[in-house]
């Protein structure tokens, strides 16, 4: 069992930045790809990025893309994505997300483990 919890979220205006962070309890996440996905309200959940198990390979989702890095500490304990230039439709509630396995994908259904989300907003 792996039990992952988001936090950093918050409220921002137009353009500013934010740094999420997420920790993982009861066992170590180095061992497994990650991911960050997002959902407004009335919409459904979807892929914002991913790195792969050995941190070697991350991928974006257009929207993001050039705006937003995901990372992991050198110890791999903590998963981070650092948001810049935010948008108002970067509004949202952000999850991490983990699976077991080397690569990371962009379907919901993929990860096994997700964290209860930390609420993200961008004021214009």
């Amino acid at each position: 069992q792996v039990q992952l919890v988001e936090s950093g979220g918050g409220w921002v205006q137009a353009g500013g930045s934010l740094r999420l962070s997420c920790a993982a309890s009861g066992r170590t996440f180095s061992t497994y790809a990650m991911g960050w996905f997002r959902q407004a309200p009335g919409k459904e959940r979807e892929f914002v990025s991913g790195i792969s198990r050995s941190g070697g390979i991350t991928g974006y989702a257009d929207s993001v893309k050039g705006r937003f890095t995901i990372s992991r500490d050198a110890a791999k304990i903590t998963l981070y994505l650092q948001m810049n230039s935010l948008k108002p439709e970067d509004t949202a509630v952000y999850y991490c997300a983990a699976r077991s396995g080397s690569t990371y994908y962009t379907a919901t259904t993929q990860y096994t483990y997700w964290g209860q989300g930390t609420q993200v907003t961008v004021s214009s």
